[in-house]
């Protein structure tokens, strides 16, 4: 079992083994960004605030494995004994001093606390406007401002878990994901085109796939310099997006339609990906205010 796995089930136990599926994303929340240093989860800004993709994975899992009661809120199953005891030493004490401060805040005024103290979460609430202050919504407000300049941009998901890949992309205002990978499958939770889509789309945020501009993956097995990178990536500028010219031509007129796109792939550093390829060649095509802008 993950440690993070672990966090869940002694979170969930501190508060009495049940809670209301809204109730506990909130207190995952806060107690991540409160008492960990390296976060056991991210999140995304969603319907009702904070919400992680990788805790329900994990409650998949731990359904399965019979730690957890299948239902829609999150409750221990009564045949497991302590999970508090298997967590590392001092976890108990900072869940204990974290329910003490925070175990009578639910509902609706769990909500308004997490909402006025990390208000980006809030955007895309359905409820904010209703149970926050006018000051207190303005303030969700200015954060979901839609800029007007377009905007071209690359990013890989490499090292970043999918939440907060989704959220680099929202503070940028993406509104719309092309994918170049050639087969759009990763092991890596939420990348593969079904998973990565869903989740976008539930953020407001476009996903389309153009696999003519990936790379096959047998021409990445023998890759170890950064000169045997340089020598794909200008074989794949000579052939690749020679041949599949109509492609970018597409991909131009996206970045001319949503205004606001960003490409994807892999490899955090775009030098080392195929992206910064494409990226050069639609500022071949696009007119000369055309720039490039790495998240």
């Amino acid at each position: 079992m993950f440690n993070r796995q672990k966090v869940l089930l002694g979170l969930l136990e501190t508060f009495g083994g049940e809670l209301p599926s809204t109730d506990f994303q909130k207190y995952l929340f806060l107690y991540t960004r409160l008492c960990e240093k390296d976060h056991s989860y991210e999140f995304v800004p969603y319907k009702f605030g904070c919400f992680s993709f990788q805790s329900y994975a994990d409650k998949a899992k731990l359904v399965e494995l019979g730690y957890l009661e299948n239902t829609a809120d999150w409750k221990l199953t009564i045949s497991q004994k302590s999970h508090i005891k298997k967590l590392s030493k001092g976890v108990d004490k900072k869940l204990d001093l974290f329910k003490n401060k925070y175990g009578k805040l639910k509902g609706k005024k769990l909500l308004q606390h997490v909402y006025k103290g990390y208000p980006y979460y809030a955007i895309n609430s359905l409820v904010a406007e209703d149970i926050l202050t006018e000051d207190e919504f303005s303030r969700v407000k200015k954060l979901k401002v839609k800029r007007r300049q377009k905007l071209f941009a690359t990013i890989g998901y490499e090292g970043i878990p999918v939440e907060k890949y989704i959220n680099r992309l929202i503070e940028s205002d993406v509104r719309l994901l092309v994918d170049v990978r050639k087969n759009p499958i990763s092991r890596k939770y939420g990348f593969s085109k079904s998973k990565l889509s869903d989740f976008l789309s539930k953020v407001g945020i476009e996903y389309i796939h153009i696999s003519e501009l990936g790379i096959v993956s047998d021409k990445r097995k023998t890759l170890e310099t950064k000169s045997d990178y340089e020598a794909l990536f200008n074989e794949y500028e000579k052939t690749v997006l020679v041949d599949e010219r109509s492609a970018l031509v597409r991909l131009h007129d996206i970045y001319i339609d949503k205004k606001r796109i960003a490409i994807t792939c892999f490899e955090e550093c775009h030098t080392m990906c195929h992206r910064h390829k494409v990226a050069n060649a639609i500022g071949g095509i696009a007119d000369d205010t055309f720039e490039v802008v790495h998240l």
